[in-house]
């Protein structure tokens, strides 16, 4: 079944949704650092920004498999399952929020590497096939974008500006994409070379 292209919409809409949640969030509680604090406080139970985050959280963990459905027309591999994941763990994110008990928290945590790593990974995943059909550069950006994504991700485990560190990381994996869906909206899907 081929999935209709419009569903690549999903790629620019979830990452719309999320940065937007974070970045309005952020910018409204006053007792927030978005340098040193994970997106994920935003959402955290009793803040004043939770329905704001939840719905970004959400936003994203929908559209992005919906994307993930005009990826797999457009770009042959697993890519697209890795942005499927990617939206189910931040549904998951939404789903357990910090705050409940340390449990939930621990949940919350789990799901969110998960997150961290299927995005990080789908650019990652693209490589392969962009340069099999003979995208070399596409598959350049790509492979930099994935390695870059994954550094600034990981690094978040290590305590100085994770928040920062979180957002570049989450915010080129978004990036990624929202360039893809670009691409996919105006006719884009690749053929091996023969």
């Amino acid at each position: 079944m081929v999935a209709p292209p419009r569903t690549a919409w999903g790629g620019i809409a979830g990452p719309v949704a999320f940065i937007s949640a974070w970045a309005l969030g952020g910018a409204i509680r006053r007792d927030y650092s978005p340098v040193n604090e994970a997106i994920s406080q935003l959402a955290a139970v009793g803040t004043s920004t939770r329905p704001l985050m939840t719905v970004g959280f959400i936003g994203f963990g929908v559209a992005v498999p919906a994307y993930g459905a005009a990826l797999r027309v457009a770009l042959p591999g697993p890519a697209w399952k890795a942005t499927v994941a990617t939206g189910l763990a931040t549904v998951a994110v939404a789903a357990f929020p910090l705050g409940v008990s340390s449990t939930v928290d621990n949940i919350h945590g789990g799901c969110a590497a998960i997150g961290y790593a299927t995005l990080a990974v789908t650019p990652l995943l693209a490589v392969r096939p962009l340069a099999a059909a003979g995208h070399g550069r596409a598959a350049a950006v790509s492979a930099g974008v994935g390695a870059t994504a994954a550094v600034c991700l990981a690094a978040t485990l290590l305590g100085p500006a994770h928040g920062l560190l979180q957002r570049v990381g989450l915010s080129l994996g978004d990036a990624w994409l929202a360039a893809s869906a670009v691409w996919i909206l105006r006719g884009g899907r690749l053929s091996p070379r023969p």
